[in-house]
């Protein structure tokens, strides 16, 4: 009798686990009436594969509800892709790193052969701890950044190492405005010349596709250290 009721106990404690643990990739009834939908279920890595590869193994993962990049995992470094493209859209999410961790999400994603990765074709939202070497307020590298572009034009901090970060992104016909904790940090327009002009001073234009698309796949970073997202959803606009 008490090796059943122990049985019980541990039943219920791993259905309130997963319930916990899934309930902060639920669309809110505001959501679902702006027409977001979830790109991420919290239990599987449906609607994600690796770039250039398909649907093969990787480091991504689902753990306790996060998508996460395990740097520990002996599979080959490559980048998550969504499986649709998008053009015009809102993307929320939120994102956790590790100590000295440093991550992103590419928006404009090209998949073709030719191109290596997901930033050799698509602008870089950048993700960043704070004890990271590169992060250096007012320069181009820090969070909701365009990586190695743009500068926040607001401060905008982040969670205490271990909390969630929430991040947003909107682009429309080609005008982009990335937004971190609340705080507007980025405004880019990828149809001017202004913004080509920019590229084609920096060692991203020995890369043809960077930065020439107003639609593509949304890739989100592997790097060195863990990483983990959730509450990954979007509004086509």
């Amino acid at each position: 009798m008490k090796f059943t009721l122990t049985l019980c106990i541990a039943a219920i404690l791993m259905a309130s686990c997963s319930d916990m643990s899934n309930h902060s990739n639920r669309l809110s009834k505001e959501e679902k009436k702006e027409g977001f939908v979830s790109l991420f279920d919290g239990e599987s890595m449906e609607g994600w594969h690796p770039y250039n590869k398909g649907k093969s193994a990787s480091r991504w993962t689902v753990v306790n509800g996060e998508l996460y990049c395990d740097p520990k995992s002996k599979q080959e470094p490559v980048d998550l892709v969504s499986d649709n493209s998008y053009e015009n859209f809102e993307l929320r999410f939120e994102w956790k790193i590790s100590a000295a961790g440093n991550s992103g999400v590419f928006i404009n994603v090209v998949e073709k052969p030719g191109v290596p990765a997901a930033w050799a074709s698509g602008p870089e939202y950048q993700l960043l701890e704070s004890t990271h070497p590169d992060y250096v307020k007012g320069s181009s590298k820090m969070p909701g950044c365009i990586f190695g572009f743009t500068r926040q034009e607001n401060p905008a901090e982040l969670k205490p190492l271990g909390e969630w970060n929430e991040s947003r992104i909107t682009q429309q016909n080609g005008k982009i405005e990335f937004f971190l904790n609340g705080v507007l940090t980025t405004q880019q327009d990828f149809t001017s010349q202004s913004w080509q002009d920019s590229v084609s001073k920096t060692w991203f234009k020995e890369w043809p596709e960077f930065g020439k698309h107003t639609q593509g796949h949304i890739a989100l970073q592997d790097w060195a250290k863990g990483i983990s997202f959730r509450n990954i959803r979007i509004k086509v606009l």
